[in-house]
């Protein structure tokens, strides 16, 4: 069992890092604590998964109402019906993906694309190989160029302040890497008291944004990264019931914050790094600040 010294402990000391810790777990403990949550925590729950789903495939640029998501049934026409159909089958399957995640993480991504993508995707549940490209993170910009007669190259461009993603090769390397350091953290986990040093936020947070990066996949690398954000809080014991839905803040931050906070997280600064993991720390809070006002209507009797 590894008892080493946690590579991402000093991520947890960078400037503004330990106040954006505190903050969410003071604000995810008062959510915890509201009296709806003791009779209703599973309603909660499936309402913080829809409006996170909603808001995922936003921020991919199916941006629906949530009601529209609601009411409908088929998701199979359509890229942006595919779009939320692949978050929806995110949020519902990810939390029965825990004991997986922690001893094979490679194969929870995997998982995680082929819901993203649907299991009739040529290239499902695998990385991209040598001569495949990523898609667009943000294709909603892309489409917006074209309506006003700007033709996109191809293959899609890297976002704004974003490098573009890395060949297959190094993807397929630095994915191991993730893998390897997560695998120590699980067994770091059972090595007593503070044997895990490196908070829940930032453990997401870097999922999250070496995801981002790397684009392993041909399509649906910005659900399977938010997805994987998803898996780590409920994993690492922050958000253990999935009621935060940290999308909706993403998407009420808006795109560009997120790219602007991603390409801070590329460059491998310090300054970079505090940055991308306060994002992800602000966009948490929103998504607290969501399911709180989903239990209150529910306290008073309107949901």
């Amino acid at each position: 069992m590894s008892t080493a010294a946690d590579p991402l402990a000093p991520l947890a000391d960078l400037p503004g890092v330990p106040e954006a810790v505190a903050e969410v777990r003071r604000a995810v403990d008062r959510l915890y604590g509201h009296r709806v949550m003791r009779r209703r925590a599973a309603e909660v729950t499936s309402e913080a998964a829809l409006r996170g789903a909603r808001a995922s495939a936003a921020l991919d640029g199916a941006d629906w109402p949530l009601e529209e998501v609601r009411r409908r049934t088929d998701f199979g026409t359509g890229a942006e019906a595919r779009t939320v159909g692949g978050a929806l089958r995110l949020a519902a399957d990810a939390g029965q993906l825990l004991s997986v995640w922690r001893t094979s993480p490679l194969q929870v991504l995997a998982r995680l694309h082929l819901l993203a993508a649907g299991d009739d995707a040529p290239d499902v549940g695998r990385p991209r190989r040598a001569g495949e490209s990523a898609a667009e993170l943000f294709p909603a910009e892309v489409a917006a160029s074209e309506t006003l007669g700007e033709a996109a190259p191809a293959p899609f461009p890297a976002p704004a302040g974003l490098p573009a993603p890395p060949s297959a090769a190094e993807a397929a390397a630095r994915l191991d890497q993730l893998a390897v350091l997560l695998a120590a953290r699980a067994d770091r986990a059972g090595a007593g008291p503070g044997a895990r040093t490196a908070p829940a936020l930032v453990t997401a947070a870097v999922v999250h944004g070496e995801l981002m990066v790397l684009r392993p996949f041909t399509s649906g690398n910005g659900l399977v990264a938010r997805a994987a954000q998803r898996i780590v809080l409920i994993a690492e014991g922050l958000d253990p019931k999935a009621i935060c839905p940290a999308e909706v803040g993403l998407a009420e931050l808006g795109t560009e914050a997120y790219r602007a906070a991603l390409a801070g997280y590329a460059s491998g600064t310090a300054e970079g790094m505090a940055a991308w993991i306060a994002h992800c720390g602000r966009a948490l809070r929103l998504g607290v600040r969501e399911s709180t006002a989903v239990c209150e209507a529910m306290q008073r009797g309107m949901v």
